[in-house]
């Protein structure tokens, strides 16, 4: 009897174990708080932006690395702002979710108000990590909505004025392809902004299937 007993406690050991190492080593896409792989990698068609690391930058400076993208601009007075706040204070585990490097890009959606000078200046006080972009609207625009974002701007005359534009993120792989999109939370009486907390977490798993997956 005592036998029976341990050679099925044996038998439920070697399964549970088995269970384990094949959740661990399944292709079937991770579980994930707010974000949704796409299907499909979606590439991203040929732009040339200008960058605050001092030159124009083209599809090239996406690859070998992920990459966060989500539209802002100087003057906004909360989403931007917090977004950004978020991704700094949970910067160290964003970066060691992966051994390739990770940049957060922020795209302005302001092209009358936001030149390279003032980004540059905005994206500085954030630090390692934080990269910025700007365009006039005609090469912006297209930019903007092939990677599933979008803004609008006001009418030509207004000065102090709001731009409406996104609040999702973009994961941009090492192949220079969208992977995935991180979407904001809706909670009654908060900013809708990504939960960072959701973020890392799913990035963590995103990153880890998918270089598996693509040998990245």
């Amino acid at each position: 009897m005592n036998k029976a007993l341990g050679f099925i406690a044996l038998f439920a050991v070697a399964v549970v174990g088995a269970f384990s190492y094949i959740q661990l080593t399944s292709n079937n896409p991770p579980e994930l708080e707010s974000a949704r792989i796409y299907d499909q990698a979606r590439p991203i068609s040929p732009f040339v932006l200008e960058g605050t690391g001092g030159a124009d930058v083209e599809n090239q400076a996406l690859l070998g690395q992920w990459t966060l993208m989500f539209t802002g601009y100087t003057y906004c007075p909360d989403i931007c702002p917090t977004t950004m706040a978020q991704l700094k204070s949970r910067w160290a585990d964003i970066d060691a979710a992966t051994d390739l490097p990770v940049q957060v890009w922020m795209i302005s959606v302001d092209p009358k108000r936001d030149d390279i000078e003032r980004v540059s200046m905005y994206i500085d006080f954030f630090g390692e990590g934080f990269f910025g972009v700007r365009a006039e609207h005609k090469e912006l625009f297209p930019f903007v909505r092939d990677i599933g974002l979008m803004y609008s701007l006001p009418d030509e005359d207004e000065t102090d004025y709001l731009v409406n534009h996104s609040s999702a993120i973009i994961l941009i792989d090492p192949n220079g392809e969208q992977q995935a999109i991180f979407r904001p939370s809706h909670e009654l009486g908060s900013l809708a902004t990504v939960n960072p907390n959701h973020l890392v977490d799913d990035f963590q798993k995103i990153a880890r299937y998918l270089e598996r997956e693509n040998n990245y």
